[in-house]
Order: structure tokens, then sequence, then C-alpha cells
């Protein structure tokens, strides 16, 4: 499939995404959920764990949804059409942006497919264009749930992207002081590169689970076909490395991490991509002491492969 063109002005994605919330937020269309948060350490990372004061509006929301869905006789799907108060710009000729209704984080925004693809399928060339495209504009972390297993709670295709850094203190990604000590086998030439620029590693040695880990070249921002292309190549072998199933994708501009998936849950904590990133979540203070008790690389390694 040729791709389509991107539409999105360089430079004005940042300014559009805070003034986009504003008008949300005014409106009642942006519903963010007030959190508290303190950090958890275990293995050498500072975990953040944002503990969610209000889950109302999120609980009647889905409870809407699952009365519309047993109307219609099919699954609701709150992407086709997407609130306008919540778009944020047109990306490509494939993808629009739009913030994430019901926010943790602020300026959490969703990279959605204009028609329907499932979440389950496999990232294309488009998907990593819009991608590009979002981070060429502000540096941000993009993350993947592959499915339900992976934490996903919409079928429509999205990926999502949230400003950096993701904590207030200490490394912009919690988990990143790991990633450094990565030890790579090879490095091959990226279709946009003339050097060799992709490696793949032996281990990230205090992960424990399987996973798949590459650098990217943030100079790939400079043309998001070209780095979309080569970032495409990336995730293939990546995926190839870990097996099929569900599994979490985290990407910046400047690595590519890929965790499979055993199970969405810990208990009752749910577990997505930004818990592999060292952000996770939980809903009242009963799953705070679980957390706490576990550990949060105890509850990571649970929910993955090993």
């Amino acid at each position: 499939m040729a791709q389509g063109k991107i539409l999105l002005k360089p430079g004005t994605l940042w300014t559009s995404v805070k003034e986009r919330t504003e008008h949300a937020l005014q409106c009642g269309a942006l519903l963010s959920i007030p959190t508290e948060f303190e950090f958890v350490e275990q293995e050498g990372v500072r975990f953040l764990v944002r503990i969610l004061s209000n889950l109302n509006r999120k609980k009647a929301a889905k409870e809407k949804q699952e009365k519309q869905s047993a109307t219609f006789g099919e699954e609701f799907n709150p992407f086709l059409p997407y609130e306008e108060d919540l778009f944020v710009a047109d990306i490509s000729e494939t993808h629009v942006c739009i913030l994430n209704k019901f926010n943790v984080v602020d300026y959490h925004l969703l990279i959605i497919t204009r028609a329907f693809e499932e979440q389950e399928s496999l990232l294309t060339l488009e998907d990593f264009t819009a991608m590009w495209a979002c981070l060429a504009d502000f540096d941000g972390l993009a993350f993947y749930n592959s499915g339900k297993t992976a934490g996903a709670s919409q079928r429509h295709k999205h990926l999502q992207l949230v400003p950096l850094p993701l904590a207030p203190s200490g490394p912009q990604i919690p988990i990143e002081p790991l990633l450094t000590a990565a030890q790579f086998q090879e490095s091959i030439p990226s279709a946009a590169s003339a050097t060799p620029t992709v490696g793949f590693p032996n281990a990230i040695p205090k992960l424990p689970f399987v996973h798949a880990f590459a650098p990217l070249n943030p100079h790939w921002v400079r043309s998001p076909f070209a780095g979309a292309q080569a970032t495409l190549e990336v995730y293939h072998t990546l995926l190839h490395s870990v097996g099929s199933g569900a599994y979490n994708l985290l990407a910046t501009r400047e690595w590519m991490l890929i965790v499979p998936r055993s199970q969405e849950h810990f208990q009752s904590i749910s577990v997505n991509s930004l818990g592999f990133a060292g952000a996770l979540l939980v809903r009242n203070p009963a799953e705070m002491e679980i957390l706490k008790a576990q550990g949060p690389m105890t509850i990571l390694k649970s929910v993955a492969v090993c």
C-alpha cells in the first residue's frame, strides 16, 4: 500500500494539544481522573505508582458503553465517530489525534486509525508514520497495548502518546536506568541510514521476564516516512524474537521495548504498557498495599512471560 501524505503541520501539535485540552475541560468533554502518587522502589527502579481518587466518571462511561452495545447488538466504538471536542489534529490520511477522555496523565493523546482496525492487529507502516510525525513535534513516550490481555480497553486500533517526563523527579521514564545496561549482539543497517543503527539485545539484565529491546535513531524525526520504514523493520524483528501473542510496546525517539503478556491482571491490579515503563496505577488503598507487599517488579513479572 502506498503511503499517504502527512497532514500534520510541523511545529503545531503541542500548541493544539494545550488549546484543545483547555477547550475540552471547559465544555466537559475531557473528564480527567484525579490521582495521588508515591514512589515504590524495587530492583533498582523507582516506580511511580498513582492511586486513583475517583473512578465514578469512568465507571459511568463504561456502563453507558455496555448499555449501547446491548441496545445495538454490537460492541460500542467510541472512536467511530470520535467526539469532536476531543479532536486535536489530523495526522495523516489514515490517522487522527484525539485527547484521551479519561486521562490520568496530563496531555495524554490517542493516535487512532480513521477506519476500524482491530487492536490486536499488527502495527503498520502507516501507524509508525503517524507515531513519528507526533514524536517530531514533542518528546514523548508512545505505547501500544496489543489486545485485552495487554491492557487494551477498546478494540479500535490506537497507539497512545504521553509527554515526558513521566515522573516529577528522577529519570524521565522510571525504567530507563535498566535499559541503559542492555547489551547488543550485533547491528544492522536501517532503511533510513547507511550506517548500522539497529541493535538487538542479549538481555537487559534486571528485567526478569521475556522482552526485546533495540535503540532507535532520534534523527528519524526529521523524516517520519523513512523513520517509519526503519521502525517497522525493528518492530518485526523484535516481535519475531519474543514469539506470537499479546504484548506491550513502548517507544521513544531513542528506543523500543516489546514485552509479551500472559495475563492482564495481577490479582485486581490491571497492567498496561505504562507499567513496563515503571508507571503503575492502582484503584484504591487496598491495591496499593498489595503492590507494596508484592513489589512492582514482581507484579510485572507475574503478568509478563517468564
